[in-house]
């Protein structure tokens, strides 16, 4: 679920300033993989919020999986961003952080330049991000720095009734053996869009190296959701 909103928002901050809404996923992945995922919990809630400004603009979410007995963890993305000129450059400011029920996630902090984009009519957005991240302990993880690479995009097209939306991730992690690896995460979306308020449809979360997994050597996942989302 993570940043999709954000190319969206970008559209509607020149119509109105700030958009928001909620999404409900029904995740597949503990089907998929009932033994290296058998914990995975398979309904996950998002919250996302965009509001500009003067200066640039404010955005975040946060993810709330929830499990049979509650909340299991929820983690959350704030960043702010300050124009840099009308060119679409920008100063990009993150935290990456969250809790679950058996501890805290590794939090992080990112800044870098963006540079954001769109077509006349703000049916097509994007945004590309360069960004030097430090990780702090937590997690079971010692404190190190890192880079990353986000790619951003959103296009509304068949007359508005589909949005194809997503991000990709690529940034340096850590093995518990303090071993480097390159991680990838990406999490395409495909709504079908029944008005301006409710939509309908689908996200892949595709990812190497991001899932902790202690059953065997896989690092390659996919996992599938249905989903449906409320724009406020």
């Amino acid at each position: 679920m993570k940043k999709l909103f954000l190319t969206l928002a970008m559209g509607a901050f020149s119509l109105m300033g700030m958009a928001q809404n909620v999404q409900l996923h029904y995740d597949l992945g503990r089907t998929i993989y009932s033994t290296e995922e058998a914990e995975r919990p398979r309904v996950t809630v998002t919250f996302e919020q965009f509001k500009a400004d003067g200066l640039g603009s404010w955005y975040y979410f946060v993810d709330m999986d929830i499990n049979n007995k509650g909340v299991a963890s929820a983690y959350t993305e704030i960043s702010r961003e300050f124009n840099l000129g009308n060119k679409g450059v920008a100063a990009h400011i993150e935290y990456d952080g969250g809790l679950s029920k058996s501890g805290s996630f590794q939090s992080a902090a990112l800044i870098g330049p963006a540079w954001n984009g769109h077509n006349a009519d703000f049916s097509t957005t994007y945004s590309v991000q360069v960004m030097y991240k430090h990780f702090f302990n937590g997690g079971g993880h010692r404190a190190y720095s890192s880079a990353q690479l986000t790619g951003v995009w959103s296009t509304t097209f068949a007359n508005k009734a589909l949005t194809f939306s997503g991000f990709v991730d690529l940034w340096r992690g850590e093995k518990f053996n303090n071993h480097g690896q390159l991680v990838f995460l990406t999490e395409p979306q495909l709504w079908y869009n029944v008005n301006d308020h409710i939509s309908f449809g689908t996200e892949w979360e595709i990812s190497n190296n991001f899932i902790f997994n202690m059953a065997n050597d896989k690092k390659f996942f996919f996992n599938p959701t249905i989903a449906a989302k409320f724009n406020f």
